[in-house]
């Protein structure tokens, strides 16, 4: 069995661009124990202002800009909730 998308998102205004990409994993692995595979980005021309991803090998982090640290995962609405608010905070993203 294959990951299969549960959320897609795509938009870009004033010259900043948001995606949220999300999977549902056929099972929870040691790395991703919630069970989800995600990559959420928000960005500015080439350069990536934040990003939230799990990547294989490095579990759940945040990207500011070139910094990366670790994300304490509590829940999908809680991730969703932190990304669109560094989004406001950092890029000026609005969210209407």
């Amino acid at each position: 069995m294959r990951a299969r998308q549960v959320f897609r998102y795509r938009a870009t205004k004033a010259g900043v661009s948001v995606e949220m990409a999300i999977w549902s994993l056929p099972r929870a692995t040691a790395e991703r124990p919630h069970g989800l595979k995600y990559r959420l980005y928000c960005g500015r021309g080439n350069a990536c202002v934040v990003r939230y991803d799990n990547e294989t090998g490095k579990g759940d982090h945040r990207h500011y800009g070139d910094r990366e640290e670790v994300y304490g995962f509590e829940s999908l609405e809680k991730l969703i909730e932190d990304f669109r608010e560094d989004c406001t905070r950092i890029a000026g993203w609005r969210w209407t």
